[in-house]
This record gives structure tokens, C-alpha cells and sequence, in this order.
């Protein structure tokens, strides 16, 4: 994917400022994406200055002069919409999806009503404060309980049929992950993802964790889950995931790539539930967007440079 229409020499007079670290719990994750993406960059002939983004981001900007803003940030702060609206006071283009998609889909449950109302199928779930969902079930198992805004599976756990008792840890001291939890019926099946660049939905990868299930570990740590691509599935089945992945896409408003995660159940009548929409994927080593891009003929200096050159902004 090199037919981008611009010359070397145009490319090094674009100055990108990547942004990255950030004040999350995902800031680890995002030091890795954006150190991958600053040199997928400078490969492609970019000049890049690298931003670990801080309360004083306006002035980062200011002092840094950017041409465009690669948003290489994961998690709270970096993709509910709060830099986003920064972006855009700055007024200079920047990369991933705009200031209501981003909050949208950090916020697990009100993305899935828009995506039910879409006649997408998500998983039913209710919305509890972490302490009351620590003293009972709120839902009869099995379900998930997880942060409603947070990503990389952070502080996702799975209630099985016949637990007794809710995690202890929803009501623990150290939870650091806010106190709306969402409860969500479990589905079970097989975990398939798919990345969308634009209106263009790339393949579908099957996940097969090597931990319970596919978590922050089986994320990000070498090892920690094997990615089949193409997913060993039907034409039928890898053509509606991919369908309901560009759909999901729209729907949230979202702009340049994204991630939909889903649960396969070829015994269910409903096949394929959406789990999460991620509007920025990780772009680490071990991450799945890249894996996509590269299967479909893209390198990723090509697909970074995609990404910059794709940047807008609404000023």
C-alpha cells in the first residue's frame, strides 16, 4: 500500500508528533505502540517528534509544532474523547476516530446500545457499582465483569456457572478502575477479531489464548496468545464478521482503524456476538491490526503513514 500520491521530499517536510505514554493504566502498552509507530514513521521518511503525553499536552503541542498528531495513547485519557477534544482545540489534524466515536466506544455499554440499534448482536448487560456487584451476583452466572471504560481487557474477569460468590477484587481497595462495572451474560465460543481501515474490513484472525482467557497478559506478552490468520472458519462466517466489523465502524462514527473483537458460537443460533470496538488498536509487536495489514499485502511503515496521511480534524 504504497500509492499514497506523495513524494519523498513531501513526506519529510510533514513533521508528526506522535503521542504516547499518557496517564492511564495502559500507559506501558502505549510507550511500546508509539515507540513502533515513531519509527514505522521515520521509516517512511516522516519527520517525527515523540510526545509522552502529560497534563500539559497543549503546551507539548505548542512547543513541538506538528503538522499532524499521531495518537499512539491507549485507555482513559487517550481514546474517551478527553485528548481528542485537545486535538481539535489545537486544530491540527490527528489520527484514529474524533471526539464522540472515541468517547462512545470507551463506554462498553452505551456503544452496544447504538450497535443493538444498528441490528448488531452484542451481549446483554447491565451497568453496577463495583461494590454492590462484589457482595452478589447481579446477573446469574456465567458473566463478565468488567471496568465500562477502560480497554485491554483491564480488570476483566469471568464468572462461571456454579460460583458461588462474585470476584473479591471488584470491592477491593486496591481497585484503581472506577466504580461503574459492567455485567455482561458470558458467551461462550471461540474469540475472532477484525480489523477495519476506513470502509475496508482487512481478514479475520482467531485468537487462541495460552492464559484463561484472552486478557492483558494474553495480549502483550510474547507467547501470550497464538493469532491464526486466516481464521480456520467459513467464507459464510469470516464474511459477516467482517461485514458486522465495518458496520459496527459506522455506526459509532468512528474514522481510520479500528478493532472488533467477537465470540463465535457455530452451535448458536446467533453466531457472532461484538464484544468491544477498539478505535485504537495496539500497534505493538504482538498486536493484532499490524498482523492483519501485513497478511493483506500492507508493510507498516505503509500502514502508519496511512494512518497520518488520513488524519483530519474538524477545525
Amino acid at each position: 500500500m504504497t500509492g499514497q500520491g506523495h513524494s519523498q521530499d513531501n513526506l519529510m517536510s510533514k513533521r508528526i508528533a506522535v503521542l504516547m505514554g499518557g496517564l492511564s493504566p495502559e500507559r506501558d502498552v502505549s510507550l511500546v505502540t508509539g515507540a513502533a509507530c515513531a519509527k514505522g514513521l521515520r521509516d517512511a521518511g516522516y519527520e517525527v517528534v515523540e510526545i509522552d503525553a502529560g497534563r500539559h499536552l497543549s503546551q507539548q503541542l505548542a512547543d513541538a509544532d506538528p503538522d499532524i498528531v499521531f495518537n499512539a495513547l491507549h485507555g482513559e485519557w487517550g481514546e474517551d474523547g478527553l485528548v481528542q477534544g485537545v486535538l481539535e482545540h489545537f486544530g491540527k489534524p490527528y489520527t484514529h476516530s474524533g471526539v464522540l466515536a472515541s468517547a462512545l466506544a470507551m463506554d462498553k455499554q452505551k456503544a452496544k446500545d447504538v450497535l443493538r440499534a444498528a441490528g448488531i448482536p452484542c451481549p446483554e448487560g447491565i451497568i453496577a457499582n463495583r461494590f454492590e456487584a462484589a457482595k452478589a451476583h447481579v446477573m446469574k452466572p456465567p458473566y463478565v465483569a468488567k471496568p465500562n471504560a477502560q480497554g485491554s481487557s483491564v480488570g476483566v474477569h469471568i464468572v462461571l456457572e456454579g460460583a458461588n460468590r462474585p470476584p473479591a477484587e471488584l470491592g477491593s481497595t486496591a481497585w484503581a478502575l472506577g466504580d461503574e462495572i459492567l455485567i455482561e451474560r458470558y458467551v461462550p465460543g471461540r474469540e475472532l477479531t477484525v480489523a477495519v481501515m476506513e470502509d475496508r474490513a482487512l481478514c479475520v484472525t482467531e485468537i487462541k489464548p495460552n492464559t484463561t482467557f484472552y486478557d492483558y497478559e494474553a495480549k502483550y506478552t510474547a507467547g501470550g496468545s497464538d493469532h491464526i490468520l486466516p481464521a480456520p472458519i467459513s467464507a459464510e462466517i469470516a464474511e459477516l464478521a467482517m461485514d458486522l466489523a465495518v458496520r459496527a465502524h459506522r455506526a459509532l462514527g468512528c474514522r481510520g482503524m479500528t478493532r472488533s473483537d467477537f465470540r463465535y458460537d457455530s452451535a448458536a443460533d446467533t453466531p457472532l456476538w461484538l464484544l468491544e470496538i477498539n478505535t485504537q488498536p495496539g500497534m505493538t509487536p504482538t498486536s493484532l491490526a499490524p498482523e492483519q495489514a501485513q497478511y493483506c499485502g500492507i508493510e507498516f511503515s505503509d500502514l502508519v503513514a496511512w494512518m497520518a496521511e488520513n488524519a483530519s480534524c474538524r477545525r
